[in-house]
């Protein structure tokens, strides 16, 4: 089994015993592993299942066949968010080659999709650290409706090891006490300037 699941064995499956098809363990790989080739939704995990059965049979025991865009919808959504996270960024922090001099980049984006027309609820925004060296997202947070990213970013910063790093943040987050922030954990930045400091 690869380490992933090492990391998350404190999640607990949301199932009931009776409606246990398919391992706990088998569907997390499966989703993790087709969201990072870049599925987009529940429909396009199941064929990349089929896709990639062979590749996955060497990792995973999958006593009745590959499950459902279903099952995996009915599943992960069940998952608790804040232990899957905690679980996540355990498995990152671990897979994550650490550097001196690494650079972290700090950016927010509104996620294409996720206005919801129904409610009328605003798209969700997202504060994300991307290591250049590894090439992935090392966490994420998310910005409160009544907020911006000069508070989300002092969360994330917060869940990183930035020791010897160097931290780059554009203009929205070139804060006196964002960049405190980075120098008390050990970090270094460059922080982005435009008219939002005209006396700096």
């Amino acid at each position: 089994m690869p380490s992933l699941f090492d990391h998350f064995q404190d999640l607990e499956d949301p199932r009931w015993d009776r409606y246990k098809l398919h391992t706990f363990s088998g569907l997390l790989f499966i989703t993790i592993c087709a969201t990072i080739c870049g599925a987009d939704g529940w429909e396009d995990i199941e064929p990349f299942a089929h896709a990639k059965q062979d590749w996955l049979k060497r990792y995973l025991e999958l006593p009745n066949g590959l499950p459902s865009d279903d099952t995996f919808r009915r599943v992960i959504s069940r998952i608790n968010p804040e232990a899957f996270e905690a679980c996540f960024r355990r498995w990152i922090a671990q897979v994550v080659e650490h550097t001196q001099g690494e650079l972290i980049s700090i950016d927010g984006k509104t996620l294409r999709g996720s206005y919801d027309h129904t409610d009328d609820k605003a798209a969700l925004c997202m504060v994300s650290a991307w290591a250049s060296t590894n090439r992935l997202i090392l966490a994420q947070e998310q910005v409160s409706d009544k907020s911006n990213e000069i508070t989300a970013i002092p969360e994330l910063l917060s869940t990183l090891e930035i020791s010897g790093c160097i931290v780059t943040i554009d203009a929205m987050g070139t804060q006196r006490q964002i960049a405190r922030q980075i120098i008390d954990q050990g970090g270094d930045y460059v922080l982005a300037l435009k008219s939002n400091h005209p006396t700096l």
